[in-house]
């Protein structure tokens, strides 16, 4: 699992080969610390995913304990890397209720 997450970071950081390069050490250490924000943004929003699945009775009644332990939120096959992307900011997730029960659109 964790040589296709790095196999990830080639495809999400794709400027040089995947290679973290930068004129200075400061340049280098902004474009890893871009690479993690990236990497914590599409682990979370995976993890939402899973959750609001499980959260349904007919998937929970389908899933062995062995696929539960299988579960993981490294996944990227889902992400369109390269394609086109619309961004309407007039519309949020609907990643429903939060692990608290705080809804997606309440202020944190």
């Amino acid at each position: 699992m964790v040589e296709n997450w790095n196999s990830a970071n080639k495809d999400i950081f794709y400027g040089k080969a995947g290679d973290l390069t930068g004129d200075d050490r400061e340049h280098v250490e902004v474009s890893a610390l871009a690479l993690h924000l990236a990497q914590a943004a599409i682990v979370y929003l995976n993890t939402r995913m899973v959750q609001i699945v499980l959260a349904e009775p007919k998937w929970r009644k389908k899933l062995t304990d062995a696929d539960r332990r299988a579960l993981s939120a490294l996944f990227w096959s889902h992400l369109n890397l390269y394609g086109k992307f619309e961004l309407d900011m007039s519309k949020q997730l609907d990643l429903g209720p939060g692990p608290a029960g705080q809804q997606s659109g309440d202020p944190l």
